[in-house]
Formats: C-alpha cells, structure tokens, sequence
C-alpha cells in the first residue's frame, strides 16, 4: 500500500487536534516524519496548535527548533500561531523573542503579538508595540481598548476611543461594546452618552445589537429612565437585553418591575441563565419577598 500524502497526513493531524487529542496529533506528527515526509506551512501550524493544547513549552520550543533547522517556510499564520502557542504555555518571554526575530511581521502578526501581551496583563509591552506599528487596522485598535477595559483602566480605554475616532479608523461593533463596558464601569455617564449618539448618528445600532450594552452602562452609571426607554425601543428581545434590564432595575429599588420584566420574559420564551435569575433574587430581595 502506497505511503499517504502530505495532505492527507495533515488532515489526520488537523482532525487531533479539533477533537482535542495533542498527544495523538503529535504522534502521528512524528510518524509522519519517520516514513520522510516533509511538512509544509500548514502541516507545521497544526502540530504548532497540538502542542498549544498540551501546553507543554519544551515541545513547543522543540518545534520551533525543528522548524528553524528545516527550513520550512515560516508565513505569517506559522508566526502567529507559534505567537500564540507560546503564550498558551505560559510563556510570553518565548512569544515575544520569537516575535522580535521573525522577519515576517505583517499587521496580523503585530496584532497578534498584542494581544497575548495584554492577555498576559502586560499593558506596557501591549501599548509600546501598539505605539511601535507600522501599520494599524480596527483590530490593533480593539485589542488595545478591550485590553485597558478588561484590566479596570477605563479612562485609558476611553481615551483611546476618542483616539480612534478621530484617526482613520472607524469604531465597529466589537470596538463599541468595549468602550461602553469601560463606561459602565467607570460609571461614566456623559461618555457613554456621547458614545450613544456617536452610535446614534453613524446608523451603527440598526439592529439592536448594542443594545443589552447601552442598557447595561445606563443602568450603572444612575440613568435609569435611559435604560428603560431603550429596552422598550429595542428591536432585539434576546437573552441578553432581558437580562441587562433585569439586572438594571434592583440597583435603583425597581424590584417589583424587574420581576414584571421576567414573567414577560418567560412568556415570550426566552430562557433565563444564571446571570438573569441572579438579577431576578436581587429583584426579590429589594421588593422584601425573600
């Protein structure tokens, strides 16, 4: 029986490692190198991912070793995925050395390399590569405002945003549900209503999308009237704008209306999670009943 190809030997990896098996797919990884088959840049990202998985940095470092002594072309979905498996292991030193001696660099791998560092928590090294790209996109800008946000620097993340919008760039959705989590938790009112009638004025709610989010950040910031009117305006009755108004209400003693809210909601056959029933207990507790 003929030997299989290197494609086929790449898909039996791939399919390891999407049922979540790194040791079978470097296994097979090895025995693939046995019997002389040479990877390509795709076969060695997918082993590059098998080894994320097991989070094991000797074998990635041994990979990475392999590759350099091969000479297998390295694109930039090799860097980033090595990038990323390096900080997988724990290692955002190993993600970063390799970063600065790779010389593919395209906007992806910086984006990357940005994202791991503020994955780490590292916000100085995340903001000094930011600062340092040759070329931006909206997703260099999300990364850095949703990494500011997730750390409590909301004014930073705020800043940024403004930033932005008065770059090149364009704020989109992912940039905007960032910039409002910012807000609601800063408890920043006038921005996040700035930010609404940006929203309001470029057409970028049309579908109701930011919805649970604006509610969300009224509600916290002391505007409840405001998170009211737009949950009742709102085109988008999902699971998540039910629960941001539910959730909303206790915090300004509406307990009563929150449970109103629910049965509503139960009647239109949307099921709650765990976060909506905790809103439904505070709803309770604030109208005296537990």
């Amino acid at each position: 029986m003929p030997q299989p190809g290197l494609v086929l030997w790449t898909l039996m990896i791939r399919a390891y490692v999407c049922l979540t098996l790194p040791g079978e797919a470097l296994e097979l990884f090895r025995t693939m190198r046995r019997v002389g088959v040479m990877p390509d840049m795709v076969a060695v990202a997918t082993v590059i991912s098998a080894s994320g998985l097991l989070g094991d940095l000797g074998i990635a470092k041994t990979i990475h070793c392999f590759i350099e002594k091969s000479g297998v072309e390295v694109d930039a979905f090799v860097s980033s995925t090595l990038i990323n498996t390096y900080r997988e292991c724990g290692s955002l030193t190993d993600a970063y050395r390799f970063f600065q001696e790779t010389a593919m660099k395209n906007t992806v791998v910086w984006n990357t390399m940005i994202h791991q560092s503020l994955e780490h928590n590292n916000l100085d090294l995340g903001k000094q590569l930011f600062d340092s790209m040759p070329e931006r996109d909206v997703a260099s800008w999300n990364s850095m405002i949703r990494g500011f946000a997730n750390v409590g620097q909301y004014e930073e993340a705020l800043a940024l945003f403004h930033d932005m919008e008065i770059s090149v760039f364009r704020p989109n959705t992912l940039t905007l549900l960032s910039t409002l989590s910012a807000c609601a938790s800063h408890g920043a009112l006038e921005a996040g209503g700035w930010i609404h009638s940006y929203v309001n004025n470029n057409d970028l709610n049309r579908d109701g999308t930011l919805d649970s989010s604006l509610i969300d950040m009224y509600s916290k910031c002391g505007d409840i009237a405001k998170a009211i009117q737009i949950f009742e305006e709102s085109p988008r009755r999902d699971l998540f704008t039910w629960t941001s108004i539910i959730c909303g209400l206790p915090m300004h003693g509406h307990g009563k209306k929150a449970q109103c809210y629910f049965f509503e909601m139960n009647e239109s056959q949307v099921s709650p999670d765990e976060v909506t029933m905790v809103g439904v207990l505070s709803a309770c507790a604030h109208a005296g009943l537990i």
